[in-house]
């Protein structure tokens, strides 16, 4: 049986209307037959939390800024624990930047995709040059640059050279014509940029709060030489590289996918490179409806009326394997994976601890919301959006697991929704 206090518990985590709570688990009960999956997961929650905290010598009862001044310092601790694996790597420059993506790709490994073709992309580049990479680089041609330059590297510098709007209205318009026959199967591509880029990428890193990026349609991870300085900074980093490293198979899954409707192809893969979400509210069901988001929509702004709504995200399944991934690196660390194993299977947890003053305050123990602050700190932002998507993921998967999770996910990313 589903107790107020529990519908008022996961409703005050999600900022989610109870009653909309209480039909969603009644309807997941005639679609499964699972009950009680909001008590199971509060419990499985107040365990974890017990557990984590008796690790860090922090009491229960502890205030919310000790819990989080804890965390914050176990990120710190592990930081350092990777970095003196790594030879104490700085990514300000290609060579520590590569060390660091070389351990990586060790650790998740370098699957293969289906991306966008090289030739391809030279077309692309050449029908619509981008004036501002030859201009930096001192090319009078695409050709000319294609020569000598790393494709790779020239489709990355795209995202921090050219504007947005030529960009969008432009270059990528092109992709309005792309088929199944523009992309191949290849290895997912991790460099370093070159130190030639440095005097253009400062103000994309200043953006993004991170150096590093991806393209999708290429299958690129690409991290740009340039070191914040700040604690925490390497475990973000290996954190970034290894959920792209599961984002971008997840994608290419959708674009092997889409290949099998020629004439939906590029529709389908400019949808899904855009992010889109559903737009408008779903009509009334008698049947358990839940939302398919795939980006974190609180980024842009916390009160989008579809963070209020049962959804799933890939973004946080991504992240749950990038956690996996730490907790394999510390096999590689002497006598630190029971240390980097803390974060494992830690994305959805999170609850109210008390202020000096008893007012509750929601601390997240997610891996990705903890490091972010700890790079944040000085301006004294504190993340919470990822706790919440993995929360709504775990609901999900309690009611099946993340294998259904992913392939729902897959099956219904374009479209925007499910019903169950």
């Amino acid at each position: 049986m589903i107790t107020l206090t529990s519908l008022q518990r996961i409703g005050k985590i999600l900022r989610a209307d109870q009653q909309m709570l209480k039909r969603l688990a009644d309807r997941m009960a005639i679609a499964t037959g699972r009950m009680n999956i909001y008590e199971k997961v509060l419990g499985e929650n107040e365990r974890v939390i017990n557990e984590r905290l008796l690790s860090l010598g922090i009491p229960r009862s502890a205030w919310a800024k000790d819990v989080y001044n804890a965390l914050i310092a176990k990120i710190d601790a592990d930081d350092k624990k990777i970095s003196k694996l790594l030879n104490r790597p700085v990514c300000d420059s290609q060579t520590d930047c590569q060390s660091i993506l070389e351990t990586a790709r060790k650790v998740a490994g370098q699957p293969k995709g289906f991306f966008l073709k090289t030739e391809k992309a030279k077309e692309l580049l050449t029908k619509e040059p981008p004036k501002n990479i030859l201009r930096f680089l001192g090319y009078d041609s695409v050709p000319a640059m294609l020569e000598k330059e790393n494709i790779f590297e020239v489709m990355s510098a795209l995202r921090f050279l050219e504007p947005g709007e030529w960009l969008n209205t432009v270059f990528f318009k092109q992709y309005e014509v792309l088929t199944p026959a523009d992309f191949e199967e290849r290895e997912i591509q991790v460099f370093a940029l070159g130190d030639k880029w440095d005097a253009v990428t400062e103000k994309f890193v200043q953006k993004k709060y991170h150096n590093i990026s991806h393209l999708k349609e290429l299958g690129v991870v690409f991290v740009i030489p340039i070191s914040l300085g700040i604690s925490g900074e390497l475990m973000r980093t290996m954190g970034l590289i290894f959920h792209y490293l599961h984002e971008i198979p997840f994608y290419s899954d959708l674009f092997r996918k889409a290949a099998e409707n020629e004439g939906a192809f590029a529709k389908t893969v400019i949808s899904l490179l855009r992010g889109d979400v559903l737009e408008k509210r779903l009509p009334e069901s008698d049947k358990a409806q839940w939302l398919v988001v795939q980006r974190y929509l609180a980024k842009d702004d916390e009160n989008d009326w579809r963070l209020f709504t049962p959804r799933i995200n890939p973004e946080a399944i991504h992240w749950l394997r990038a956690a996996g991934d730490i907790a394999k690196l510390g096999k590689l660390v002497p006598d630190a994976e029971q240390d980097l194993s803390f974060w494992y299977d830690l994305d959805w947890v999170g609850d109210d601890f008390p202020d000096e003053t008893g007012v509750d305050i929601l601390v997240s123990f997610n891996m990705l919301d903890t490091a972010m602050s700890l790079v944040m700190q000085k301006d004294m932002i504190k993340y919470l959006y990822h706790h919440q998507e993995a929360l709504w993921n775990k609901i999900f998967m309690e009611y099946y697991d993340i294998e259904t999770l992913e392939r729902m996910s897959k099956e219904n990313i374009i479209k925007g929704w499910l019903e169950v």
